[in-house]
């Protein structure tokens, strides 16, 4: 369903792993390409460790800031895995065994020839009033609960959910954008392009450098929702970049 307002969202990555760096994060930059491309904002990124209290004040401080959370980590069999736990919390609600996550992670186990253990009992816990997030992988469900979806940490399975999630969101008008190739350093261009970005309020200009191993040069990516104010700001984009080379030129004669 298409909005005409910025719909918003926030990422919250769960897991000491992360932290210690002995896992990279493989979610957030899949989360935002794919949130981007459905007209969603990710506004904001958070890392905390696997302690309950952390969990929930994240939580609780980005589900009252923006349209839609997505978490990732946490869901799985071990003593560490809290996150349902802590999304309960947050809500003031009770965590328990979901009938039909038990049904389901049952038959799983019981087709492999596998023992439904105390362990994989824990991945059918998740707070009460939460609706399943179908995992097509490894089949334990992850969950939605008000504005906040969880999903797995392991890569394969987050972007298997999250294809299951996005058909049912909310989204706003695509975010557009377009790049152009500077052959210049940020130092060269930083106060004529920070004129042309107050010039033109309604995209945002972002410049990132790159270094050949030689010299610097710089790329200008503009984003906006409107095609016409882009192509507004490229073209004065486009000016600037040729009056600099002017004035080089010149001076080399």
């Amino acid at each position: 369903m298409s909005d005409t307002r910025s719909v918003t969202a926030a990422a919250l990555a769960i897991g000491d792993e992360l932290l210690s760096g002995r896992t990279r994060d493989k979610n957030i930059g899949h989360l935002a390409e794919l949130l981007t491309a459905t007209g969603i904002e990710l506004q904001e990124v958070r890392i905390v460790p696997d302690e309950q209290d952390r969990i929930v004040e994240a939580l609780n401080a980005l589900r009252s800031r923006y349209d839609y959370v997505f978490t990732s980590g946490g869901i799985g069999p071990t003593h560490d895995d809290i996150t349902a736990d802590a999304v309960a919390a947050a809500f003031s609600v009770e965590c328990t065994h979901d009938a039909a996550a038990l049904a389901l992670l049952g038959a799983h186990y019981a087709e492999r020839g596998l023992e439904f253990t105390e362990a994989r009992r824990r991945m059918a816990r998740m707070p009460v009033g939460a609706r399943h997030i179908d995992n097509p992988v490894s089949r334990a469900p992850g969950f939605v609960i008000g504005n906040v979806h969880v999903m797995a940490g392991v890569p394969s399975v987050f972007q298997a959910m999250l294809d299951n999630v996005l058909p049912t969101l909310n989204t706003g008008v695509k975010i557009l954008s377009d790049k152009v190739s500077c052959p210049y350093g940020e130092g060269d261009i930083g106060d004529p392009l920070s004129a042309i970005a107050k010039a033109h309020p309604d995209v945002n200009i972002g410049s990132y450098p790159r270094f050949s191993g030689d010299s610097f040069s710089t790329e200008i990516v503009i984003r906006g929702r409107d095609s016409v104010a882009i192509r507004a700001a490229r073209r004065d984009v486009e000016a600037m970049l040729s009056e600099i080379t002017s004035k080089l030129t010149k001076k080399d004669v």
